[in-house]
């Protein structure tokens, strides 16, 4: 018969490294120093890293300040020397062809027209031919040479000044093809203008769509055209329209296509394509041609204020329409 003898010796040598832990916890306590009561657990920051913090963050200030005096300047000196002019009825219901830039009276109505008639041609070919140009380079090139060749066409185009276009069309449609110079003939160079910047703005907004979002769909069985139609392009909508607006802004400032693709006119041409075609950019040039009178600047600084205002009123409807078809987050 056995009988169990008790471990003496590992019971002593355990009660040993206890009393070794205790101790040495007991003497890392009482050298760190104590802490104060509701004092943050975090180590302070080093007063090098808060000056440089603060020498950044006031960097940052100082150049947005910079960036926005001469833009607050620019929209103070068009506001109070255009307000006069815009705010007659008639400025906005009548030409210029019962009066000259010298007398008084008379409206900006000729070149509204033909502003508004020239960017929407220009915009009806270039948005289409702008994003779905920039859904093939995202959804179906995969790095192939036409995706390729496109991205560096649309680079080139991008970088080519408006005088250039306005030239190129000047070669081809009036000079080799015959046709006489009109809005349409504007609207042409336009387009050459505001594809690049479509097509750019669209591919960065599709690219920053998730993929999640794609495989997603693909799981569950829908085509690739629906889901590009259905999720993908609303998901990036509101930055496809911002991109478009910024396009529009754009070309409808150029004065370089309209001084050599269309004659001048003090009346109203509702024909696009047929016969003299004005345009507020090209109003602006004639008012500044027909001397410094306070009625000719009066007129100027009219036409430019009424872009501003077209630029401001097509942004508020593109943001209307955007919030109202793209994705709502819950």
């Amino acid at each position: 018969m056995s009988t169990a003898v008790p471990n003496n010796g590992g019971s002593a040598v355990a009660t040993a490294k206890n009393a070794h832990t205790a101790k040495d916890a007991t003497a890392e306590t009482a050298t760190r120093p104590a802490r104060a009561t509701g004092a943050s657990p975090f180590t302070d920051i080093a007063p090098g890293r808060k000056r440089t913090n603060a020498i950044m963050g006031g960097l940052m200030w100082l150049c947005m300040i910079l960036a926005l005096i001469p833009l607050v300047w620019v929209l103070w000196t068009v506001i109070s020397r255009g307000i006069g002019p815009i705010t007659s009825g008639d400025w906005w219901t009548k030409d210029q062809g019962m009066t000259t830039p010298l007398l008084p009276g008379g409206g900006a109505f000729h070149a509204i027209v033909g502003t508004l008639l020239q960017t929407l041609i220009a915009s009806l070919f270039s948005i289409p031919i702008g994003v779905f140009t920039a859904i093939y380079l995202v959804e179906y090139s995969n790095g192939s040479r036409l995706g390729k060749l496109t991205t560096f066409m649309v680079d080139i185009l991008s970088g080519v000044p408006s005088i250039v276009a306005a030239l190129f069309i000047y070669a081809l449609w009036i000079t080799i093809l015959g046709q006489e110079r009109s809005g349409f003939a504007v609207a042409l160079s336009l387009i050459l203008l505001m594809v690049p910047i479509v097509v750019r703005n669209t591919e960065e907004m599709l690219r920053v769509v998730p993929m999640d979002l794609r495989e997603a769909s693909y799981a569950l069985g829908v085509p690739k055209w629906k889901t590009i139609s259905r999720i993908v392009l609303p998901t990036a909508l509101s930055g496809i329209v911002t991109g478009i607006m910024l396009a529009v802004a754009r070309v409808m400032g150029e004065s370089a296509p309209v001084l050599v693709l269309v004659g001048s006119t003090s009346t109203t041409n509702w024909n696009p394509f047929s016969g003299p075609m004005s345009s507020l950019p090209l109003m602006m040039l004639d008012m500044y041609k027909s001397g410094t009178t306070p009625n000719v600047m009066d007129k100027l600084w009219g036409a430019a204020l009424t872009l501003v205002i077209l630029v401001v009123v097509m942004n508020i409807l593109a943001r209307v329409v955007s919030a109202r078809y793209s994705v709502k987050k819950k």
